[in-house]
């Protein structure tokens, strides 16, 4: 029985791992590396620093010892998609993880987004932006935010277009419990290495034109395990990696 140390809820403790988990730790860490590796040489090819790329970790609908075990192997950022999935993860895990919120955020949900999550990547309107600042605990440390781009040719798979995010940034940036970090990108599935290139390309783009407007932003969320190469050549600091870390999700 081998055993690691995992902070919960503010303490640390150790738990037992079977050397089945073992073996899953192992198998994790080893994909995490290959991660990085593919990060680096993406970056020096685009002549970029690899520590400027953070990878966030989709944990939707993964069992908790992968989860376990990719905190582990150093991942620091976990994201969800489900909120009441997420609901049941986040106190066994604790604050140690940073959480994102990566799905659309619900009317009805979004005072438990609010209250629960460190980040929200899905901010497409200034009602949602102005239903979170409200309903962000005033004793809790502003929450993250990006605003989502509408992918190119369908806009109702969410996100806000891009003519329209300078004027939505900037509302963002206005609201007391909210601090805007920068964008979210998601291209449409079946997009080319050249679609996706233009497309990741063109939300670099939009986030220096909101520099150049005056707001100071850092992030710009774009790219999966498939295409984190072009993501990483065209700007992302940070990406979205799920199964080939994890492996597949459940069912």
């Amino acid at each position: 029985m081998a055993h690691f140390a995992l902070t919960i809820t503010g303490r640390t403790t150790r738990h037992s791992i079977a050397t089945g988990q073992t073996a899953v730790v192992t198998r994790i860490t080893e994909q995490l590396a290959r991660l990085r590796g593919r990060i680096e040489t993406a970056a020096q090819a685009a002549g970029r620093d690899p520590a400027g790329v953070r990878i966030l970790a989709v944990s939707k609908r993964q069992p908790a010892e992968r989860i376990a075990a990719a905190i582990v192997a150093g991942i620091k950022d976990l994201g969800e998609n489900y909120l009441q999935e997420a609901l049941q993860k986040i106190p066994v895990y604790g604050k140690e993880p940073v959480w994102h919120f990566v799905g659309r955020v619900q009317s009805n949900k979004s005072r438990s987004v609010a209250e629960h999550f460190d980040w929200v990547h899905t901010v497409d309107s200034e009602r949602l932006a102005d239903r979170l600042s409200r309903q962000r605990p005033a004793e809790q440390a502003p929450l993250q935010v990006l605003v989502q781009v509408a992918p190119w040719g369908d806009a109702s798979r969410g996100g806000v277009p891009a003519a329209a995010v300078p004027a939505l940034a900037a509302h963002v940036a206005s609201l007391p419990r909210l601090q805007l970090r920068g964008l979210m990108v998601m291209p449409l599935a079946g997009r080319s290495t050249e679609e996706l290139r233009e497309e990741f390309a063109a939300g670099r783009e939009l986030l220096d034109q909101l520099r150049a407007d005056g707001l100071n932003l850092d992030t710009l969320s774009m790219g999966m395990s498939h295409d984190l190469e072009t993501a990483v050549q065209e700007g992302a600091t940070m990406l979205r990696i799920g199964t080939d870390l994890f492996g597949p999700r459940e069912t």
